[in-house]
């Protein structure tokens, strides 16, 4: 129904932020992250936005990306996640951290964040992998001069590593050459892109 909002910063509350568009304060429900990404008082924010109807309340909710409020959607999906835990799981770490949890089966990461426990950690991780591991990612960059290039790195399993890495915000140059450096270590696509991550961090 709504898109998104835009207007100004009035208020940061506790888990929601009060945005005056057109005359009106929207109060937004939000994650922890949007609410440290909004500007202070008084400045203009856009929240890309979502309203709850259930039979006993209707609630918005805002989010500062519009990649924030898709993972918003994919988890309301699973199974005895309601928006409000929704948001908690968004919450407890940076997005690429939660795409990287789900795309690696980290239950003992998800299962951090408030409300979520083993049973319903596995569930998310089981449901919504395939979903991230399979986004729609661009990889049209084109690669900087001593880049890998894609067709030294051919196998099923290191495309797959290279897409995920792409999907979680890495470039495509940055994807390639990670990979290239760890590619002969395992043939498993979730290996593959632990070791690129770690490689990428120094260790």
């Amino acid at each position: 129904m709504y898109a998104f909002i835009e207007g100004e910063v009035c208020e940061k509350l506790n888990g929601s932020l009060v945005l005056l568009a057109s005359g009106v304060g929207w109060q937004l429900n939000c994650s922890n992250n949007t609410l440290q990404a909004a500007p202070p008082v008084g400045e203009k924010m856009r929240c890309y936005t979502y309203l709850s109807v259930r039979e006993d309340a209707m609630e918005l909710f805002g989010f500062a990306s519009r990649e924030e409020k898709e993972m918003f959607l994919q988890l309301t999906s699973v199974s005895g996640i309601g928006p409000k835990t929704a948001l908690g799981v968004l919450g407890a770490m940076p997005l690429r951290d939660l795409n990287l949890a789900i795309l690696l089966g980290d239950v003992n990461a998800l299962s951090r964040a408030p409300g979520i426990g083993k049973k319903t950690a596995q569930r998310i991780a089981l449901e919504l992998k395939d979903k991230i591991s399979q986004a729609d990612v661009s990889a049209a960059a084109a690669p900087s001069q001593g880049a890998v290039s894609a067709a030294a790195l051919s196998s099923d399993a290191v495309t797959e590593a290279i897409e995920a890495l792409i999907a979680l915000g890495y470039s495509s140059t940055e994807a390639r050459n990670a990979i290239s450096q760890i590619k002969d270590q395992t043939d498993k696509p979730e290996e593959l892109i632990r070791l690129a991550l770690r490689a990428m961090a120094g260790f």
